[in-house]
């Protein structure tokens, strides 16, 4: 009951107080500006900037803990400066990986305040092609994990499916889209959180501070379990005789740790590690995004399948398994999925008052679409999808044919839920 009753996570980063306070009038220059954040986000170099109406930078040194408490940090200005308004604008990277920026502003002396509307400024909001790119490429990585998560299906539904030049060709862009937009997220955080263009995306200094942070070491953790993948694939897709039984579940378990370290490279960088009860929403979070991704990798791959079986394979045998998999990942991601909406979702209201609570309602429309069409799919096998064999000839039966357009849409609309689900990535629960 504690763990329900606790407050639901804020997700982004906020600025608590500051000294001086937004609006202040000072007798004298201050030596330092702070702020005070609602999280521990560690020390950020360049996470401060003080600028003088022209626009010129004021403070000097890095950004410091002033004092014992980790959630304070601050920036020194340069002494002797003169009476004028000051804006000081912050952009902290948040535990769960998103950008905070903002400014606020004080005045030494006599002379007007300054506000961030008429100041000259730094970079205070995400470029417009970045944060396109940025979310393309978190809906890129959704979509590779939830390929490679039909390598599940086609190691307990369909053995026969080892060696299917389709299959395998799933798998790899499974495998080169989970790469490769870890490659490209880790060139775009830097320019993402500052501020800055596409052009920055090689500065060695926005490299260096994604590097620094969580999120650049998380993403360098799924390429290379994502590398490990790349090696362990070609040795799974093989007959079955063709490898001892023994090296085989070896590699299988490999797999299994590899698959987890990809999975908890998303976990770790979202909006559940920023709950007060982390374990629990991070661990949950785990189980949602795993079996989303068994569930709609076992699509495509049972899409594939329909469309083409192999000669004289049993393809009822097939769909039956894997519906005991799917119905198992439906109650997982469900009961998950409730619990991560009571944790991120601060009031009921949110859900049509804001862009992040309309998109998960739309998200949640999505997914019970995909439960209406397995029910379908369901009722199809229920009713005897099969085949039968006339004049030498394989002929589909009719409910296969209904169960062939059922899974096909359902794999069009997951596509729709992932994309929802990426766009929700990036985005504040608040906001």
């Amino acid at each position: 009951m504690g763990v329900l009753a606790a407050a639901p996570a804020s997700a982004h980063v906020e600025i608590v107080s500051s000294t001086p306070r937004d609006g202040t009038r000072l007798g004298g220059a201050p030596a330092q500006v702070s702020v005070r954040l609602s999280e521990d986000v560690g020390i950020q170099p360049g996470s401060i900037h003080v600028v003088d109406p022209r626009g010129n930078r004021v403070e000097e040194g890095p950004v410091f803990q002033p004092g014992a408490v980790p959630e304070e940090l601050a920036v020194r200005l340069k002494p002797g400066l003169p009476d004028a308004s000051y804006l000081v604008e912050y952009a902290f990277v948040s535990v769960d990986s998103h950008p905070v920026r903002g400014t606020f502003a004080f005045v030494v002396g006599a002379g007007p305040l300054v506000t961030s509307a008429g100041a000259v400024s730094a970079a205070t909001g995400t470029d417009g092609l970045v944060d396109a790119l940025f979310t393309v490429f978190r809906w890129g990585s959704f979509a590779g994990v939830a390929l490679l998560g039909g390598l599940v299906f086609v190691l307990v539904c369909r053995r026969a499916g080892r060696t299917d030049p389709r299959v395998r060709r799933v798998l790899r862009y499974g495998w080169a889209l989970s790469a490769v937009t870890a490659i490209a997220g880790f060139l775009l955080q830097g320019p993402y959180v500052a501020g800055r263009g596409v052009s920055a995306v090689f500065d060695p200094g926005m490299l260096a501070s994604t590097l620094r942070v969580a999120y650049g070491k998380l993403l360098l953790l799924r390429l290379a379990a994502a590398g490990a993948l790349a090696w362990l694939l070609p040795r799974l897709l093989v007959p079955g005789d063709a490898v001892p039984e023994r090296l085989r579940s070896r590699y299988e378990n490999l797999t299994m740790v590899a698959g987890f370290l990809v999975l908890l490279t998303f976990s770790a960088s979202g909006h559940a590690v920023a709950d007060p009860i982390m374990f629990f929403s991070v661990g949950a979070d785990l189980a949602h995004f795993g079996a989303i991704a068994v569930w709609i990798g076992g699509l495509v791959q049972l899409a594939l399948c329909l469309w083409r079986p192999a000669a004289g394979e049993d393809v009822g045998a097939v769909v039956a398994r894997f519906s005991r998999i799917a119905a198992t990942s439906v109650v997982v991601a469900v009961v998950s999925g409730a619990y991560l909406s009571l944790r991120t979702v601060p009031s009921p209201s949110a859900l049509w008052s804001t862009t992040y609570g309309v998109l998960l309602v739309l998200k949640l429309a999505g997914f019970a679409g995909l439960l209406a069409l397995a029910t379908l799919a369901r009722r199809a096998v229920l009713r005897g999808a099969g085949t039968r064999h006339g004049g030498g000839t394989e002929v589909l039966t009719v409910p296969l044919r209904r169960l062939r357009t059922a899974v096909g849409a359902e794999v069009a609309l997951a596509t729709v839920v992932l994309g929802l689900a990426a766009m929700l990535s990036s985005i504040s629960p608040s906001g």
